[in-house]
């Protein structure tokens, strides 16, 4: 039977006051698993009322740029975790790079992740997910290679969770979806942008149990159900849930109930009826196949120390080790027995005859186990040492060694319906005995305390005791439930589970109600007295399946049975004493195809204690109604015959022996012996040569397999070189954008413009620190409409030229003012990624209120009469005015090579015109002593005589007040008051 982790108290149904309640939505990627996250989520409404949490594998040699470019596919926040980041609906939750992530509470918490070993994010955080939100986890695995997520998957369905997958077709790596489908245990196979619809279909459908006042649903009330789905259970795969117990199994059938959104139970099984996959998944369910390596490390360090190191002591070389592991499931547990054994025998340098049973009822868990290969997963749970010397690495999965292997036995076995295993030194049960009810639980341990060797050591799960057996066993560790039998139980063993067995008094008494206890106590004496003539007076016989083995004994049949060493096996033929195997194979071979009893002649059995016997071997076909062919193997006794005598001495006239006669009879009884070994000879041969066919067959097969994987080597190693290629492509592509994105940043800044950039739809995609000074808006604004933020621009129309530009691919100017006072040129440019995308825009704003200052002043100076220029520290003229431009054109110099902008004054006083006349020199030394700061201002008046007139001006020389220095220069005409003065 499947070893389950399940407890009566279901994971994650512990309540926390304060603590977020909602479902949890756990999204695991890696390789190809951008695309797939952009689908899953703008498949999501941003209202579910969910939190999701993103896992991937990141490289911490790289800045993660994932939170925008989800952003601009969800309108939900996106945010990187820091550690103890408390859970909050309607929001994405990402892995940090270089992080591992786990879940306490509603709080994420992280650690360094090891740079060396493998790492297996998703499986971390599942499992610690399923055991903290139990039925509120919902894991989603999409595109990636390895195997992480599988064993998280488990976890999360085994707490009772929804598991989502993506479509192996759909994803461009399908090594994780397909590994998380072989489990068995996904709920839905869905593509990436159906997944979140099923998501809120989980959500907002959860079944409603509504229930009639009469307590009745549908013409069927809910034991009925219960019991009808029990008996469509054990019809299926033959396995009685009745011994469960009934809170575990509801519990499963309602987590379908609320997969398959059926409102009841009557309804569900109407549904498992029709539905024979949907009956399959609810059965491989209820085994639910979890388990590892060495679980719970210290009980099994504890039982390598007090358990394998005395066997192993205790043992000769000659005396093999026998084990059992029961309920083995997939077939790590086996193996870490297996190991420590090995472990032991290589510390003791003795290598006995070792042999493990690993045995499960379920016959897909013996097949996974008995193959011996594990996804990466395991590194987490054994040591490098381990994996080094007992496993071998294929692909993505480690293969056990065939020094273990060996030495392990899978079969299929229910342990309360099959007899158990005998003479056995270790007993693992674990995690298996708490699903059942307390009569099985018993009957389980009565088998499992038959099948110990006197000695031997039984080792159960953390949940589990020994109940009424205790005083049978003593306690190696009473913490770790190791224990050592004190007192073997012998046969008869109460094999009532058994499918051909009586019914038991309790179920016999449910069906037929309530009974007169003098009627019962009637009952019980009546079947004693059958037990005792049955004893007495029916030969010692044993039931047989058609396959031969062995299923009930009756009666003392221990002179007629031989155990050899060796594996342990049910077969008659290797059970029966040698003398009588090869006659009982030939009359079993006749037998079991129907007719009459058959029965041998008379044979004798050299009893161990040196007497004989002489018996015959009957065998009577039995038919069960719709069932297979069983078959009963008895050994009759015959009456001995008296030595010596006469027919008159004996009373019942039997005559003396012949002797010729009887050896006549011998020789006669050799002869049919002989040819029933011929018979049982050839029968035997047949079936070698048609194994030996099948063997043949499953030789090509394999060789054709063999082929094939080579092939298939061959191409994954094309594709890896090819993958290498790529990955070296795109690392070069992304250096290039680092430093392409490095240079538009540095270029931005330095151009100190405010610019935003949007797609098509006018969502933010990019912007400046300058544009914040014009629009409220913030780093995680990105994937947003420009028209959500409030702005400084008096530029009613901007969105709707933002439309224009995008439609039409044309370029858009303007000047416009803002709120601030300020005065920007605004320009509007299409781009687009891509030729063939649809167009974006980016919208630059350049200040432009300088030159409006500018203009400005050039206005005020044009309005003076003065002749007017502004000088550089250097004397070099910067800006004239109107009157200025007008002097010169009128006097000799009309485009202003002499006296206009960016000629020197100082060059101009010094070498032009009159320069050597005392005015000259005057003017230019009073220009310099401000330009020096050696004055204040300066004044002088001069004569300017034209041919026309006779002229006088006064000059004004003073410094601007600016860290650039400089002087302004003014000329004003005062002939009139010049002249008016020499009037007077």
């Amino acid at each position: 039977m499947s070893q389950v982790t399940e407890t009566e108290q279901p994971l994650g149904e512990q309540t926390h006051p304060g603590q977020f309640s909602g479902y949890v939505v756990a999204i695991g990627a890696s390789a190809g698993g951008l695309d797939a996250l952009e689908r899953f989520f703008q498949s999501l409404p941003t209202d579910l009322g969910a939190a999701y949490v993103v896992i991937q594998h990141l490289s911490p040699d790289h800045k993660s740029m994932m939170a925008n470019l989800l952003s601009r596919h969800t309108e939900m926040p996106v945010v990187t975790v820091e550690h103890d980041m408390r859970i909050v609906p309607n929001r994405v939750h990402l892995i940090p790079p270089a992080s591992m992530m786990s879940v306490a509470g509603d709080a994420l918490r992280l650690t360094p992740k090891n740079p060396r070993g493998l790492t297996l994010p998703i499986d971390l955080f599942f499992v610690s997910l399923a055991k903290e939100f139990g039925k509120h986890a919902i894991g989603v695995i999409l595109s990636g290679t390895g195997s992480d997520g599988t064993r998280g998957a488990v976890a999360i369905n085994d707490a009772g969770g929804l598991l989502l997958v993506q479509e192996p077709e759909s994803a461009k790596f399908d090594g994780m979806p397909r590994s998380a489908i072989a489990t068995g245990l996904v709920d839905a196979i869905l593509p990436p942008d159906e997944l979140g619809p099923r998501i809120v279909e989980h959500i907002h459908q959860v079944p409603r149990h509504r229930t009639p006042p009469d307590g009745r649903t549908s013409g069927m009330d809910r034991d009925d159900a219960f019991e009808e789905a029990m008996h469509l259970l054990q019809h299926q795969g033959g396995i009685n849930f009745r011994e469960y117990k009934p809170a575990t199994v509801m519990r499963r059938i309602e987590r379908r109930m609320q997969v398959r959104h059926t409102p009841d139970l009557a309804n569900y099984v109407r549904l498992i009826d029709n539905d024979r996959s949907e009956l399959a998944v609810l059965r491989r369910e209820l085994l639910i196949p979890v388990t590892s390596f060495f679980r719970d490390p210290e009980a099994f360090e504890i039982l390598s120390q007090t358990v394998v190191k005395t066997i192993v002591s205790e043992r000769s070389e000659s005396q093999p080790i026998r084990v059992w592991v029961a309920g083995v499931s997939t077939g790590e547990e086996a193996y870490s027995l297996a190991i420590l054994f090995a472990e032991a025998f290589d510390q003791a340098k003795r290598w006995p005859n070792f042999k493990l049973f690993a045995t499960d009822v379920e016959q897909q868990n013996v097949e996974v186990g008995g193959a011996g290969v594990f996804s990466e997963a395991i590194t987490a749970e054994l040591s490098p040492e381990r994996l080094e010397r007992f496993f071998y690495k294929r692909g993505n999965h480690f293969v056990i060694k065939n020094e273990i292997r060996q030495s392990i036995v899978f079969a299929r076995h229910n342990l309360l319906e099959d007899p158990p295993f005998t003479r056995m030194d270790l007993v693992s049960c674990r995690n298996l005995l708490i699903y059942f009810r307390t009569q099985a639980q018993e009957r389980a341990l009565r088998r499992i305390q038959y099948a110990l060797a006197p000695g031997g050591f039984l080792f159960l799960g953390p949940s589990e005791t020994l109940a009424d057996l205790q005083s049978d066993f003593t306690a190696v560790s009473s913490k770790h439930k190791i224990y050592r039998i004190l007192r073997h139980v012998s046969l008869p063993l109460d094999l009532s589970g058994t499918p051909l067995a009586p019914q038991s008094t309790a179920g016999a008494s449910r069906r037929l109600g309530r009974r007169n206890h003098q009627l019962a106590s009637d009952a019980a004496v009546i079947d004693a007295g059958q037990s005792i003539l049955l004893r007495s007076y029916a030969p010692a016989s044993l039931l047989l399946s058609s396959r031969f083995e062995l299923l009930h004994v009756f009666g003392e049949v221990g002179d007629y049975l031989r155990i050899g060493e060796g594996n342990a096996t049910l077969e008659v033929s290797k059970l029966l004493a040698a003398p009588l195997s090869a006659v009982a194979q030939a009359l079993l071979h006749k037998g079991v195809r129907g007719g009459p009893p058959l029965r041998s002649d008379v044979l004798t059995l050299e009893r161990p204690n040196g007497d004989s016997t002489r018996l015959r071997l009957v065998v009577r076909p039995l038919t069960v109604i719709q069932g297979e062919t069983h078959l009963m193997l008895s050994f009759e006794p015959e009456p001995e015959q008296p030595l010596s005598g006469t027919r008159g001495d004996d009373p019942l006239g039997i005559e003396t022996i012949n002797l010729d006669r009887e050896t006549a009879q011998r020789v006669e009884t050799l002869e049919r012996e002989l040819n029933a070994t011929r018979e049982s000879l050839q029968a035997t041969i047949e079936e070698l040569e048609t194994a030996n066919e099948e063997l043949q067959a499953t030789n090509e097969e394999m060789m054709a397999s063999n082929e094939e994987l080579q092939s298939s080597n061959e191409e994954l190693q094309s594709v890896n070189e090819e993958l290498y290629t790529v990955n070296a492509e795109n690392q070069e592509k992304i250096e290039i954008l680092n430093r392409l994105n490095a240079d538009l940043d540095s270029m931005a800044k330095a151009a100190a413009i405010a610019t935003v950039f949007v797609d098509s739809d006018l969502r933010l995609t990019r912007f400046t620190p300058e544009a914040t000074s014009l629009f409220k808006i913030r780093n995680s604004d990105l994937g947003r409409p420009i028209d959500d933020f409030a702005n400084l621009l008096q530029y009613p129309n901007f969105i709707e030229e933002l439309h224009h530009t995008v439609d039409s691919g044309e370029m858009l100017q303007r000047e416009i003012q803002a709120a601030n006072g300020r005065v920007y040129l605004v320009r509007v440019l299409p781009y687009a990624v891509r030729p063939g995308d649809p167009r974006g825009a980016v919208a630059t704003f350049i200040d432009i209120t300088t030159l409006y200052d500018i203009e400005r002043m050039q206005a005020v100076l044009d309005s003076l009469p003065e002749h007017v220029a502004v000088l550089d520290s250097n004397g070099v003229i910067s800006l004239v005015n109107r009157a200025w431009r007008e002097f010169a054109i009128a006097n000799g110099d009309p485009e202003l090579r002499s006296t206009g902008v960016g000629t020197n004054y100082l060059t101009v006083c010094n070498l032009g015109p009159g320069c050597d006349s005392p005015g000259a020199t005057t003017a230019l030394d009073g220009i310099r002593s401000i330009l020096d700061g050696r004055q204040e201002t300066f004044s002088m008046e001069y004569p300017c005589h034209s041919a026309t007139e006779k002229r006088w001006f006064a000059m004004h020389v003073a410094p601007i007040r600016h860290p650039g220095g400089g002087a302004i220069v003014s000329h004003i005409n005062i002939s009139q008051w010049s002249d008016a003065g020499n009037d007077t």
